[in-house]
């Protein structure tokens, strides 16, 4: 693109000037919830799942305002893409906070957590969900495949993969997928996103290791993922993928620990 001329340079400043606002009063209507996040408040868990969304849109005005700055200028806005990083993570955190960060837990471990939010129906469940992964993608199509980024995603994604599982009431799965069942088109979808986002997780986290990191850790985690989805395959009762998902996880351990035999060998 040529020398940015002084009317483009108006327009974009003119259009900031517009999303700031926008912007501002959303961040203010974020830090007024987050105030009011006692622990001892009964209605706390639907304060944070508010305050979740209310970051999620100051994210996506950041984003929208680095789309004008490509459109107008043929430049990415590497600040504006930050504070949308940032207020990813504040949207994940209270989703953290609110169904717990586990990836792989006994649904009783956080049930009680489920409970604190039963009002809220299955199809507002998916919907954060759609908002927040709508999110994360936009975000990691701005930064672009090249960027220094790129290995964070991951984790992102991995914590999305995490609250989507943690947001399905596991207990009410069964009467949810009856035919019967009102919930049933959007408590499918719900449940899809979930297994192919912890199946995407495994493989990712996995890619890393292998490709960038080398950290055991990583490959942890990608397996942790693969147990994880074979528990909600398990309360389905779908025997093949469970038997199918013990075997890749069993296969990955196993490498896993060949791996680290071979690097502690030479120290010996």
């Amino acid at each position: 693109m040529g020398k940015i001329t002084q009317e483009q340079r108006n327009l974009y400043f003119e259009k900031v000037k517009e999303y700031k606002k926008l912007i501002d009063a959303r961040l203010s209507k974020e830090k007024t919830l987050q105030e009011l996040l006692s622990s001892d408040d009964p209605g706390v868990a639907y304060k944070r799942i508010a305050a979740a969304e209310e970051a999620l849109n100051v994210a996506s005005h950041y984003i929208l305002i680095n789309s004008v700055s490509v459109a107008l200028l043929g430049i990415k806005n590497e600040d504006y893409l930050a504070e949308a990083r940032r207020a990813i993570a504040r949207a994940i955190k209270h989703f953290e906070d609110t169904v717990t960060a586990y990836i792989d837990a006994p649904y009783s471990d956080y049930e009680k957590n489920l409970e604190a939010i039963s009002d809220l129906s299955p199809q507002s469940r998916y919907q954060l969900l759609m908002k927040l992964g709508f999110a994360i993608q936009e975000l990691e199509d701005a930064y672009g495949e090249m960027s220094r980024w790129k290995w964070a995603f991951i984790e992102l994604w991995g914590k999305y993969a995490t609250v989507a599982k943690n947001l399905l009431d596991l207990k009410s799965l069964p009467a949810n997928l009856d035919f019967d069942s009102p919930h049933r088109e959007v408590t499918h979808q719900h449940l899809s996103m979930v297994k192919r986002l912890f199946r995407d997780s495994a493989d990712k986290y996995r890619e890393k290791y292998e490709i960038f990191s080398n950290k055991a850790e990583d490959f942890r985690i990608a397996i942790l993922f693969l147990n994880a989805i074979r528990r909600v395959h398990a309360v389905l009762g779908d025997r093949d993928d469970v038997e199918e998902l013990k075997k890749k996880a069993d296969i990955w351990t196993a490498k896993l620990e060949s791996d680290i035999k071979k690097r502690e060998a030479p120290k010996r």
